[in-house]
């Protein structure tokens, strides 16, 4: 009986050893971070660490940072599904189907962006108010994006509605360059962009500006971009975790304290993926408008979510209690003399 018990317990010990060498080996076999971003502005922290190496740096040799690019969230959303991204930089709608889709598994753990969007009216229609969109064709970037949200907002706050759900206004979806074309020729009458689109607007085919930013809704504290990651991401790297938001929110404070400087620094990678850069003027008018964050404002985003589900985006009712984790968040923003989020 003795020499059974022994064995058992060489049994467990050697069991338990197993276990947390190989909890071990999951931080030490680590080599490489896969993080997602959009080629814009709004996504300004990643633009500035793709383009200064600091998040590189701060991994050191052993582990690469593979940037993914993307340029639609649902796009972004897969590929977190299918556990192709670690981190990554996303609007708050796809955060939240993302979330919803995962069971879960994607979470919110820091923000990037607010407001950074704008209503504007096609030159000579006459439209100075929302309520002046009846009857009227306006476009969004995509169905059930911020924009779309914030417009729809809009539109009930004003006795208004789509036109798909018995309302006069048309909404129409188009990508941003398309927009552009589509308010030149007349063929809509007004459209809600992120920036740099709704200062190319203004610009470029003389567009009015109805809403600015600090218009469209809650003064301008609504999310545009935040920051998410897998859950089983977090519970096995939170080291990882936490070097990438102590660069993160190096990051936002050195754009808000340094803003020529970012906005030449994030000008130089828009130029490095997209083969274009954006003119000064337009960068300079984007920037005011755009209010870089570590603040993923969570009432903003159920506030969406309550609007996705009414409008039809989100099929069912979610808890998404559990959508956000500012933990790591916190124990930097602690470390660096900062506010912590709620």
């Amino acid at each position: 009986m003795k020499r059974n018990r022994g064995v058992l317990c060489f049994g467990l010990i050697l069991l338990v050893t197993s276990l947390l060498s190989g909890c071990g080996k999951s931080n030490k076999n680590l080599s490489e971070v896969k993080i997602a971003y959009f080629p814009n502005i709004t996504h300004s922290q990643a633009l500035a660490q793709k383009e200064d190496g600091s998040l590189q740096k701060a991994f050191g040799n052993k582990i690469k940072v593979k940037w993914q690019k993307f340029n639609a969230g649902s796009s972004e959303v897969e590929a977190f599904l299918a556990g192709d991204v670690d981190i990554g930089y996303i609007g708050p709608g796809p955060a939240i189907n993302g979330y919803i889709k995962s069971k879960g598994e994607m979470q919110v753990i820091a923000g990037g962006a607010d407001a950074a969007a704008i209503l504007v009216s096609r030159n000579g229609s006459n439209i100075k108010s929302v309520k002046d969109l009846n009857g009227k064709k306006v476009a969004i970037p995509q169905f059930g994006n911020t924009q779309d949200l914030n417009l729809r907002i809009l539109l009930a706050e004003n006795g208004l509605k789509d036109k798909t759900k018995g309302g006069t206004v048309e909404i129409i979806q188009a990508e941003n360059p398309d927009i552009k074309t589509l308010l030149d020729k007349g063929s809509i009458d007004a459209a809600l962009v992120p920036e740099p689109w709704g200062s190319r607007l203004v610009k470029e085919v003389g567009a009015k500006v109805v809403l600015d930013y600090d218009e469209i809704w809650k003064n301008g504290k609504y999310p545009t971009a935040v920051v998410v990651a897998r859950k089983d991401f977090i519970k096995d790297h939170p080291d990882i975790v936490e070097k990438f938001l102590k660069i993160h929110v190096q990051k936002t404070q050195y754009i808000i304290d340094n803003t020529d400087k970012s906005e030449d620094l994030i000008n130089k990678q828009l130029k490095e993926v997209t083969g274009k850069d954006l003119a000064k003027d337009i960068l300079n008018s984007s920037f005011k408008r755009i209010k870089v964050t570590n603040n993923p404002e969570k009432g903003a985003i159920i506030d969406m979510a309550d609007w996705s589900l009414k409008e039809g985006f989100i099929k069912k009712k979610s808890d998404l209690k559990g959508m956000f984790d500012f933990d790591i968040l916190n124990k930097v923003l602690k470390s660096q003399g900062q506010s912590e989020i709620n």
